[in-house]
């Protein structure tokens, strides 16, 4: 995987039912945009951490197969910076089992683990990549909203609601478009649902493209059962190699 899409999917990085969302408003205000972006600034100010389940669709057109992922994720403001940490699990994988794949984002690097092969890919999100890495860590879970504006050109689509597997949130789908023609190479658009007085994403969209061609593959990402400003356990996240792993670096 490439750095680029690893730093994508640890930010976006969710139970599927219940989440189809309904449109609140057919016509956006001119000013709407505004106050939700300002709405981002104050709960970015308060953000300290979100931990939640998440569930996402890898669909591919040229097969019209969609891959289907759950596990868990969490994200914390640690010493000034955002680090995160998400474990997916086996298809069907019953209570207790092992993670099938750990990612984190955290000490300037951006690291994949795969147990069954034993073997960690690994990238540097200082220097070259922060720009890469700064650009993504502002699609919810304590971006600000001017950051956003910053980074992405956005389509304000009114107000939808979602369920986050304990209540109806009202929020606000936002298509971005990112500044960064590196990144318009790899995803033409992204979408987010995004609850701005909390400043977390309930759902996210990573339209992919191949040179700035779009493909048709998405990555589509719902997080549930959000829990906002809670103390996080980050070792259920930690990358635990059994005897010596293979370090690939990017």
């Amino acid at each position: 995987m490439r750095l680029p899409v690893l730093v994508a999917v640890l930010g976006c990085a969710l139970v599927l039912a219940g989440t189809a969302g309904v449109r609140a408003a057919a016509q956006v205000k001119p000013d709407r945009l505004k106050t939700v972006l300002a709405q981002m600034d104050a709960g970015s100010v308060l953000f300290q951490s979100a931990q939640a389940d998440l569930r996402q669709e890898l669909f591919t057109k040229v097969v019209h197969d969609t891959e289907i992922q759950t596990g868990e994720i969490y994200f914390l403001r640690k010493a000034g910076s955002l680090q995160m940490g998400m474990k997916l699990l086996p298809p069907d994988a019953a209570p207790g089992t092992p993670p099938a794949q750990v990612m984190e984002l955290k000490d300037g690097k951006a690291r994949m683990f795969n147990p069954g092969t034993n073997q960690v890919d690994e990238g540097s999100t200082t220097g070259k990549n922060q720009a890469l890495t700064e650009t993504f860590m502002t699609l919810g879970f304590g971006g600000s909203g001017t950051d956003l504006a910053k980074a992405w050109t956005i389509d304000d689509q009114g107000s939808e609601q979602l369920n986050d597997g304990k209540q109806i949130v009202k929020t606000e789908k936002l298509d971005l478009v990112s500044k960064d023609p590196g990144i318009r190479n790899m995803f033409s658009h992204v979408a987010i649902w995004i609850d701005p007085a909390r400043d977390v994403s309930l759902k996210q969209i990573f339209y992919e493209a191949s040179g700035g061609t779009p493909t048709g593959d998405t990555r589509t990402v719902f997080y549930t059962d959000i829990r906002l400003n809670q103390k996080v356990d980050a070792g259920p996240f930690a990358i635990n190699c059994k005897g010596k792993c293979t370090v690939v670096t990017h």
